[in-house]
């Protein structure tokens, strides 16, 4: 998917502060801060945000590409049977307070969208389907607000740049602290207004090739 490093950068939340100042957030599993609180309880891990904010002097955190995350326990989205759990986030994650104006990342269509209901789950999401010098790529947007999906329909032209969504609360976005999924995927699949953001060590070569890093995309 080498055409990506021609794409334009962009950017994909609309903030309210004077200047966005971003922060890496390590949610792997080798992160021994994690240990000391319940990542489960949305209003402790608020509290752990807010006070890596505070520490960095920043306003926004980032990160979770190719991340290996104890998060996932929680919820039996992730478990694909006894054996086999999915743990490896393969989507960026952008934690920033929920009704923030979400952006197409680039001119395209709306492919799907959907609510995924559910403890764990996505919360409401939207794709869209981009081409560039004739390749087809898609930008996937999770853990939404219900109302982002309101007056949406296949098939409508999106400019980039244009507010499509905003960001939900953890009543609707799967219990979990405000942030945004965005994930980029070649391979749609069959899948419609869902796509995995988390896959199991035996599929991770596959998804790393369909779902490429969204940071190479993103101006931070």
């Amino acid at each position: 998917m080498n055409f990506l490093n021609q794409l334009p950068k962009t950017q994909v939340i609309q903030s309210t502060f004077e200047k966005d100042n971003y922060v890496f957030l390590d949610l792997s599993v080798t992160n021994e801060e994690l240990a000391k609180i319940d990542v489960s309880n949305v209003s402790a891990f608020q509290d752990y945000l807010n006070a890596l904010y505070q520490k960095n002097n920043a306003n926004i955190a980032y990160g979770g590409y190719n991340e290996k995350r104890n998060l996932y326990r929680k919820s039996n989205v992730f478990k694909q049977n006894e054996a086999k759990e999915r743990d490896i986030h393969i989507g960026l994650d952008l934690w920033i307070e929920a009704e923030t104006p979400i952006l197409a990342a680039y001119d395209g269509e709306i492919h799907s969208f959907q609510n995924n209901e559910g403890y764990g789950n996505y919360g409401p999401t939207i794709i869209i389907k981009h081409e560039h010098n004739g390749e087809i790529f898609h930008t996937l947007y999770g853990h939404l607000s219900v109302k982002s999906l309101e007056n949406k329909t296949i098939g409508q032209k999106v400019k980039k740049g244009e507010i499509i969504a905003t960001l939900g609360d953890e009543s609707v976005n799967g219990n979990y602290a405000p942030h945004l999924h965005f994930q980029l995927i070649k391979d749609m699949q069959s899948h419609h207004g869902d796509y995995p953001g988390v896959c199991h060590e035996d599929d991770l070569e596959y998804y790393l090739n369909n779902c490429p890093n969204p940071e190479q995309i993103l101006i931070f």
